[in-house]
């Protein structure tokens, strides 16, 4: 049996990087444009989105179990981890 989805046109403005790049993997792949890269990247996206808010969700039921030594300790690493975080 084969599902039938409902395919949207639309467009999305993306840099000549992202065009050269997404247009060279599509190649690679033997595929004609990078329509069908584009609806799994935002699969994936979509995806890890539901696992990034079940994580904080996680987290945030833990708020304040540690306490005194334990919670400087926690916030020192945390802290460190922070620091070292690139962003562009």
């Amino acid at each position: 049996m084969c599902i039938r989805m409902h395919i949207m046109r639309t467009t999305v403005e993306l840099t000549d990087e992202q065009r050269a790049e997404l247009l060279s993997l599509a190649a690679k792949r033997g595929i004609k444009g990078f329509s069908q890269l584009v609806q799994e990247a935002v699969d994936e996206y979509l995806r890890n989105q539901g696992r990034n808010e079940r994580a904080v969700s996680a987290a945030l039921i833990l708020e304040g179990c540690l306490a005194g030594v334990a919670a400087e300790e926690f916030e020192k690493r945390v802290q460190s981890l922070r620091e070292s975080w690139r962003c562009s």
